[in-house]
């Protein structure tokens, strides 16, 4: 098995697996709505479901749950196939695809699962909140700027060829 794949497999078991073991620590130990301070003004772990997608969007829509279902279904399908077709030396494009691919499946897991998903990471300024976030989120928005640097770079590696 070539490198990449082996890279890419463990990027995604590793993220999917912190991603769903601190979401299954939170439900287990607190209560919805339930929030600790970690950095006082600045960061909580506060305990929160989202039926909906970033900024609870499409949340109250009777079909939400199939078409979050399906688009991240096929989201992932994307993922692998892009991957496919990646050169080798790509190896921040690997990075990037491996991290979004685990964020997807890890959010997936929860639609399936539960109908919704755990989000637990608070980071505010004082009352001014972001909306609550997971470990999955994290790794695509993460992977999703890296991906973004590796198209720059790459941009540049084929106008200097």
């Amino acid at each position: 098995m070539k490198p990449r794949y082996t890279l890419f497999a463990a990027i995604s078991i590793v993220g999917i697996l912190i991603d769903q073991i601190t979401k299954t620590v939170i439900d287990r130990t607190m209560q919805q709505f339930d929030s600790i301070p970690i950095i006082e003004h600045y960061f909580n772990i506060t305990y929160v479901r989202n039926k909906g997608a970033a900024f609870s969007f499409l949340s109250n829509a009777s079909w939400r749950l199939p078409f979050f279902i399906t688009i991240s279904t096929i989201a992932a399908l994307v993922i692998l196939v892009a991957f496919r077709k990646l050169r080798d030396d790509q190896r921040l494009a690997h990075i990037s695809l491996a991290m979004i691919f685990s964020g997807a499946v890890g959010n997936l897991i929860d639609r399936i699962r539960l109908g919704e998903v755990i989000d637990f990471l608070d980071v505010h300024w004082d009352q001014h909140h972001w909306p609550a976030f997971n470990v999955a989120d994290s790794m695509i928005c993460v992977g999703v700027f890296l991906l973004a640097i590796d198209m720059i770079l790459e941009e540049k590696r084929l106008k200097n060829k």
